[in-house]
């Protein structure tokens, strides 16, 4: 209130909280992602070490898991060498680790619609580095494998992320922040595992808890809060009960919960963002059975040794991080289903000279290809679908795409490489290179995102 000369009192507006700038949000989410991802990818290189070791301790639980993957690699006959054993341990404890966050990702959605994104985001980013903690503070298998239980429960915070950017106002700064955050993934991907490859295995497990810890500290003292109260969801128990629907792989396809939502996209717009969500899902469930399978190809047909190996993987992570920061982030508002078409129309030769090239510089060259179509194809996907749906849905949305794609990871897999070992590597990566037409196909079928907002 404010009072005048003649005792009279006039209302003064009321103050509300200025938004964070989205520059210093985007920012923010980066450093936090990268953080987090060094964390993750410095056991890469160290899981065939550790699963060796864990069979020389006679551990009875890895036993039981190994005969397991023992029947497994018999029923689709893989030759009995301890080198790709060893791949297929590891992408199975993959598959378990996508299937927990699939499982998670729309909870941690829904809980952020209701109760905001930072203290979503601080509470998986806890739960992260507790299963870091797990790690370092045991070395039996037991408790390798609890802390991958507790880490894919609580790795929501990756798909907070692109709700953080999402909740960003301007078309561009959502397309710019989702390029950075693929940015943060190859850089993650590139620098962890090289890291990982030259320190001792011992101290991995501290070194990953303090970036663990390193980012709750940054997110805890720098992460402004990018959904206000005004724009949430009514509770906590709406929210819960829509994540439910997407325990169900057809409904998450449906995006079930977001139409079932407060405020939710109808009509063309449904359609678009459904059909949206089966590309995605199609697309990382074929990409990444060729990069699992990959590892088994160049050892098979060239001889990598596990440094070879890791140079391969440096230079795709180091191509698809100059990719996206030279060319994926400049692409304009509305133009990006166009690059995500021409980018899966390069898979197709990719998949092809690297399935079908016998000699290094073939190998290279699919591997090129094969390196920008992953620099363009998820950050361009979610730009767009962080377009759909109101304020009080974004967590909900991009959560339902993250369990999307963690669905696609942990089926992918296990399906290339059964393909792989029965009908050979031509034959699955011919097969890959023709069903990588079903996204684009589904693709063409779609309106542009303005053009189905004027249509509703």
């Amino acid at each position: 209130m404010g009072c005048g000369a003649g005792g009279s009192c006039t209302p003064r507006p009321p103050i509300h909280q200025q938004p964070a700038p989205e520059t210093r949000v985007v920012a923010v989410v980066f450093l936090g992602l990268l953080l987090d991802l060094l964390a993750f990818t410095l056991l890469l290189p160290l899981l065939p070490g550790l699963l060796e070791s864990h069979g020389r301790a006679h551990d009875p639980l890895y036993a039981s898991w190994q005969r397991g993957v023992d029947w497994f690699a018999a029923a689709i006959g893989m030759p009995a060498e301890k080198r790709y054993n060893s791949v297929l341990f590891g992408g199975l404890i993959g598959s378990v680790f996508s299937l927990l966050q699939f499982l998670s990702a729309p909870l941690t959605g829904a809980v952020s619609d209701c109760l905001g994104r930072r203290p979503g985001m601080l509470l998986s980013l806890a739960g992260v580095a507790t299963s870091y903690a797990v790690w370092a503070a045991s070395k039996s298998f037991a408790a390798f494998l609890a802390s991958r239980v507790i880490g894919g429960i609580s790795k929501g915070n990756v798909s907070l992320c692109t709700a953080i950017v999402a909740d960003l106002g301007s078309p561009s700064a959502r397309s710019k922040g989702m390029a950075v955050i693929g940015v943060a993934f190859s850089l993650g991907f590139t620098l962890g595992p090289t890291l990982g490859a030259f320190l001792p295995s011992e101290t991995v497990p501290c070194l990953a808890l303090l970036f663990a810890v390193s980012d709750l500290l940054f997110i805890w003292c720098f992460l402004p809060e990018t959904l206000p109260p005004e724009k949430r969801a009514p509770s906590v128990t709406l929210g819960f009960r829509a994540a439910a629907d997407l325990l169900s792989p057809l409904a998450l396809l449906r995006f079930s919960a977001v139409a079932r939502g407060p405020d939710p996209p109808t009509g063309v717009r449904l359609g678009s963002l459904r059909g949206l969500g089966l590309v995605y899902c199609l697309y990382l469930f074929l990409f990444s059975g060729l990069e699992f399978t990959l590892s088994f190809l160049v050892h098979q047909r060239f001889r990598f040794s596990r440094v070879e190996q890791g140079k391969m993987f440096f230079f795709i992570g180091l191509t698809m991080a100059t990719i996206q920061g030279a060319y994926a982030r400049r692409i304009r508002p509305g133009r990006e289903i166009a690059a995500v078409k021409r980018a899966i129309l390069l898979l197709v030769p990719a998949s092809l000279l690297v399935g079908w090239g016998h000699t290094l510089p073939l190998l290279g060259l699919g591997l090129l290809l094969y390196s920008w179509a992953a620099a363009v194809v998820v950050p361009c996907l979610s730009s767009v679908v962080a377009g759909y749906g109101s304020p009080r849905q974004k967590g909900t949305v991009m959560g339902t795409l993250r369990s999307l794609g963690a669905l696609a990871r942990a089926v992918g897999p296990v399906v290339a490489a059964s393909a792989y070992w029965l009908a050979g590597a031509h034959i699955c990566y011919t097969a890959c290179a023709a069903l990588f037409l079903l996204p684009f196909s589904v693709l063409r079928t779609l309106s542009p995102p303005a053009r189905t907002l004027k249509a509703e």
